[in-house]
């Protein structure tokens, strides 16, 4: 019975460790109201889609514009894309949106946080304005639910941009990122739900991005505060349990409406090899690759990112030829 005392001990001082860790480095929730004072801006719109699901979301830019809406990355938010925003917004309407336990979106009842309960998001919001024709971008995360609202509204999505994309299938033998196999583990999902120090966001953007210099101290501070948004840590905790590897991605065969897949050379989280496998798949798609740029091309070189979007969105954008008129009788 020594041993069964021995695993006793084990655990008592195990228990005590994670509760040290948990006095030592838990870090507090931020308040909604702290949040939406700092983080928003005079065109954030908190829109309810149903019951407890509230979604940021800003619609700025030319109001006759062609829209253009744009899904961040897993644990970013809408504020990603700024650099874009301030420049397409002179000619273009610009939608973006923070998915439910991100930026300033808050948890959801159902806590379903899947690529598929985020398309429906995505549908709830452009319904709500009403958007009928329009491009819509992805990065990351984001690019998944892109391609998968475009494969199930070519009608709606006259076109697609995939930023550093998810969505090529993982080998077969492979294992979920350790992150996500963690948040399935009861006691270390909790810690890690309480336990975020600023300097592991910091590395992780680092290790994010090849341009270094935009992972300033202000950078810094807005991913880190925003995961403290009241519930959102637990929230990331169930999306990473309940990952499961790429569904069937057959149906971006499907979409023939022009498509630009642009890519970060020096990609660390998804390799540039995943921009070879998505012209594969989508019949009507051109490919960008940009040297020097890390994960989010939108943030790292903006301008040289947003180039070849541009030149789509003039395509798509442009208005129909009219029909000749007939002949004089």
């Amino acid at each position: 019975m020594h041993w069964l005392r021995r695993i006793g001990i084990g655990l008592g001082v195990l228990a005590a460790v994670l509760a040290g860790l948990l006095i030592v480095f838990n870090v507090p929730d931020i308040p909604v109201e702290e949040l939406r004072a700092k983080y928003g801006s005079p065109a954030s719109r908190y829109v309810k889609i149903s019951p407890g699901t509230v979604i940021h979301m800003r619609d700025e830019g030319r109001r006759d514009g062609f829209p253009i809406v744009l899904l961040h990355g897993s644990n970013a938010s809408l504020h990603t894309w700024e650099p874009w925003v301030a420049r397409l917004a002179p000619n273009y309407r610009v939608i973006s949106l923070d998915f439910p336990a991100h930026g300033l979106s808050g948890p959801v009842p159902s806590r379903d946080y899947s690529a598929e309960s985020y398309v429906a998001v995505t549908e709830a919001i452009v319904d709500r304005l009403g958007l009928t024709r329009f491009a819509i971008a992805g990065n990351s995360m984001g690019g998944g639910v892109a391609w998968r609202y475009a494969v199930k509204h070519p009608d709606k999505a006259a076109a697609l941009i995939l930023v550093d994309s998810v969505g090529q299938p993982e080998p077969g033998k492979s294992s979920p990122p350790i992150g996500f196999r963690i948040a399935r583990i009861p006691v270390l999902r909790d810690l890690l739900a309480s336990v975020l120090p600023r300097a592991m966001i910091e590395q992780s953007l680092h290790q994010s991005v090849s341009v270094q210099s935009i992972v300033t101290p202000a950078a810094v501070d807005r991913y880190w505060e925003l995961l403290r948004y009241p519930g959102n840590r637990a929230a990331t905790m169930d999306r990473f349990a309940g990952y499961r590897r790429q569904a069937d991605t057959d149906a971006l065969k499907t979409y023939t409406n022009p498509a630009l897949i642009l890519w970060g050379r020096e990609d660390k989280l998804i390799p540039v090899g995943s921009a070879d496998w998505f012209s594969h798949q989508l019949p009507n798609a051109r490919v960008t690759i940009l040297d020097n740029v890390g994960h989010i091309p939108m943030e790292e070189a903006p301008d040289r990112a947003l180039a070849p979007v541009l030149t789509l969105l003039q395509q798509v954008s442009a208005p129909a030829p009219s029909a000749p008129a007939p002949p004089p009788r």
